[in-house]
């Protein structure tokens, strides 16, 4: 998500990047307002107004989109996804604000296909699911990382690639930890390659209770 903001044309986009969802529906709407340059009035009733008239501002008199961005999004309450709606929501449908970008756990999506959320899944126009990495992009990821460290020869054996990218299903979170815990284990062994047996004893360390 950072490297795709960092591509747009900032003459054209304003992004505004909501990393902590624990900010509650006030904090969201306050956040979108200092993001724009804005003073977030204190009453919930003063500070919703606020944000969409910044949000309109910033589009109708500087001539840029906005770029709504919330990460951990599975975490929002049901009151903060209807508080990203309506603000998406403006001019009667005939054309939105802002646009928004949800990340977050499949949990999300499963929460807006309830019910309840029927008027904001209506809202969402593209849905991607983030498959985990095969074998051989593990191997890529994990030589990217080693090459932007400085190291340019080979420093996980196949047979270690292999036992991360199963454990982990490919999923980079759980990539780096696994490959870290590797590296540690091999050097505790004094070893130059991580090996195996320095996978496995990672996958001990990550998967224990």
């Amino acid at each position: 998500a950072r490297a795709a903001l960092a591509a747009l044309d900032p003459t054209r986009h304003t992004t505004i990047y909501l990393a902590n969802p624990s900010i509650g529906v006030r904090g969201l709407y306050a956040q979108v307002v200092q993001a724009l340059g804005g003073s977030p009035l204190f009453l919930m009733a003063a500070v919703v107004p606020q944000a969409a008239a910044a949000l309109a501002t910033e589009e109708d008199e500087r001539g840029k989109r906005v770029v709504l961005v919330v990460d951990e999004a599975h975490l929002l309450s049901a009151e903060q996804l209807e508080a990203v709606r309506l603000l998406t929501n403006s001019e009667m449908d005939s054309k939105s604000s802002c646009c928004c970008l949800l990340l977050g756990q499949p949990t999300l999506r499963r929460r807006v296909k309830m019910g309840a959320f029927a008027a904001f899944d209506q809202r969402i126009t593209l849905r991607y699911h983030l498959e985990g990495m095969d074998l051989a992009e593990t191997q890529g990821y994990l030589e990217h990382h080693l090459k932007l460290a400085g190291r340019g020869d080979p420093l996980f054996a196949d047979s270690a690639v292999a036992l991360i990218q199963q454990t982990s299903r490919g999923i980079p979170r759980a990539v780096n930890n696994l490959a870290v815990q590797s590296l540690v284990a091999t050097f505790a062994e004094g070893k130059g390659m991580v090996d195996e047996a320095a996978a496995r004893a990672a996958v001990a360390e990550v998967t224990s209770d």
